[in-house]
C-alpha cells in the first residue's frame, strides 16, 4: 500500500475554518493549515454563514499557497485534489469545492469528494499507526453525535445518532445561558474544573426504541429550566457547579451509549473524533472505560478534532485507492449523509 507516494491536497471548508494540507499516504502529513474565523463569529455568539462564507473566500488562496509552501511541494508533485463537500454550510462548503475542481481541472488531477464526518474517524489513522477497521468511533462536533461502526477503509455503519441536539450543540447553548460565551466547549471544560459534578442531578436520557440514538435538547432544557428557576425565585446559582453537572452528564451518556456497543458487537478498539472529542473529562473517562474492558482505546490531539484538512487528506487516501474519483458536477451537500455518494 505505501510502496508509492501518494501525495494528496486536501481542503475544508464546511463552518468556519479555512484549511488546506497536503497529506501523503493517508497518515504522513506534510502541512496542515488552518485559518480559524472564532474571533469573528465570538462577536455574534455563533457562527454566521454569510460571514464564513465571504471570509472563506478571501483566505482560500491564502492557506492553499502556505500549506504547499510547508510541505515544500508545487501543483505539479499531486496526485489528487480532495475537499470535504457535506455536511456543512451551503455557502462555505461552495468555497471549497469551486475551489478544488478549479485545481483539478487546471492541473487534469484525480478529485476527491469527502464526507465530513468521515474525515474526522480518519483523524485517528494520522498519529495512531497501528490503528486499522474493524473498530468503533464515537463523533462529536458542534453539528454531529454519531456512533459509527467502521467495518473497513469508507464502510461505515451508523448505529446511533443525536435525535436533535449534538453535544457540541448542547455545549455552546448551555455556555451562552450561563453567560460563559462561544465557543461553548472550551468554556465550559475550564468552567467545571472550578465546580462539583455532583453538585446537580442533571437527567441523561435514553432511546426506549433505539439504545444507541442520543438526546441532548431535554439536558440543555433542564439546565436552562434550573437558571430560570433560581432567578425567579431571587436566589444564586453556581456557575462552576452547573457546567460540572452539566458537562458530565453529557459524557456520561457518550460513554455509556460507547461502552453498550462495544459489548453487544464485541469490539476491542474504540476510537472518537469531533470537536468534543478535544474535551479532555471525556478523553479521560473514555480511557478508563476501555481500559476496564480491555479495549484499546485512540484519540487525535485536539488539533486533528476541530476541523482541518489533515483529516480529510487521510480519509481521500483510502477512497483514492479505491478508484472513486468525482466528476466536474460535484456539488455542496449540506445535509449529506455518511455512507452517501
Amino acid at each position: 500500500m505505501d510502496e508509492k507516494e501518494i501525495k494528496i491536497l486536501a481542503i475544508e471548508s464546511s463552518c468556519d475554518e479555512t484549511a488546506a494540507a497536503v497529506v501523503v499516504n493517508g497518515r504522513d502529513v506534510r502541512s496542515n493549515v488552518i485559518s480559524t474565523q472564532i474571533p469573528l463569529h465570538t462577536l455574534y455568539g455563533g457562527v454566521v454563514p454569510e460571514i464564513a462564507s465571504r471570509k472563506h473566500t478571501e483566505r482560500i488562496n491564502q492557506v492553499i499557497t502556505e500549506a504547499l509552501k510547508e510541505a515544500d511541494t508545487t501543483l505539479d508533485d499531486l496526485d489528487a485534489i480532495a475537499v470535504t463537500y457535506g455536511p456543512g454550510l451551503v455557502g462555505a462548503l461552495l468555497v471549497g469545492v469551486a475551489e478544488a475542481k478549479a485545481i483539478a481541472f487546471a492541473k487534469d488531477l484525480p478529485l476527491i469528494g469527502v464526507h465530513h464526518i468521515e474525515g474526522h474517524i480518519s483523524a485517528n489513522y494520522i498519529e495512531n499507526k497501528d490503528l486499522k477497521p474493524p473498530f468503533l468511533c464515537l463523533v462529536v462536533s458542534g453539528g454531529h453525535t454519531h456512533l459509527v461502526k467502521v467495518a473497513d477503509y469508507g464502510v461505515y455503519e451508523i448505529l446511533g445518532r443525536t435525535r436533535d441536539d449534538a453535544a457540541g450543540e448542547a455545549f455552546d447553548k448551555v455556555a451562552r445561558a450561563i453567560g460563559l460565551g462561544y465557543p461553548g466547549g472550551p468554556k465550559i471544560e475550564q468552567k467545571a474544573k472550578e465546580g462539583n459534578p455532583q453538585a446537580i442531578a442533571f437527567p441523561r436520557p435514553k432511546m426506549a426504541d433505539d439504545p444507541y440514538d442520543f438526546s441532548f435538547s431535554g439536558l440543555k432544557s433542564a439546565v436552562l429550566n434550573y437558571i430560570n428557576g433560581a432567578k425567579m425565585k431571587g436566589e444564586s446559582y453556581n456557575e462552576a457547579d452547573i457546567a460540572a453537572s452539566f458537562q458530565k452528564a453529557v459524557i456520561d451518556s457518550l460513554v455509556d451509549h460507547a461502552m453498550r456497543a462495544i459489548d453487544e458487537f464485541g469490539m476491542d478498539t474504540f476510537a472518537i473524533a469531533g470537536g468534543v472529542a478535544s474535551n479532555g473529562t471525556l478523553r479521560s473517562a473514555m480511557e478508563d472505560a476501555c481500559r476496564k474492558k480491555g479495549v484499546k482505546f485512540y484519540h487525535p490531539s485536539p488539533i486533528l478534532c476541530t476541523d482541518n484538512a489533515a483529516m480529510i487528506g487521510a480519509a481521500a487516501y483510502y477512497e483514492f485507492l479505491q478508484g472513486k474519483r468525482d466528476g466536474w458536477d460535484l456539488n455542496a451537500v449540506p445535509n449529506l449523509k455518511l455512507g452517501e455518494r
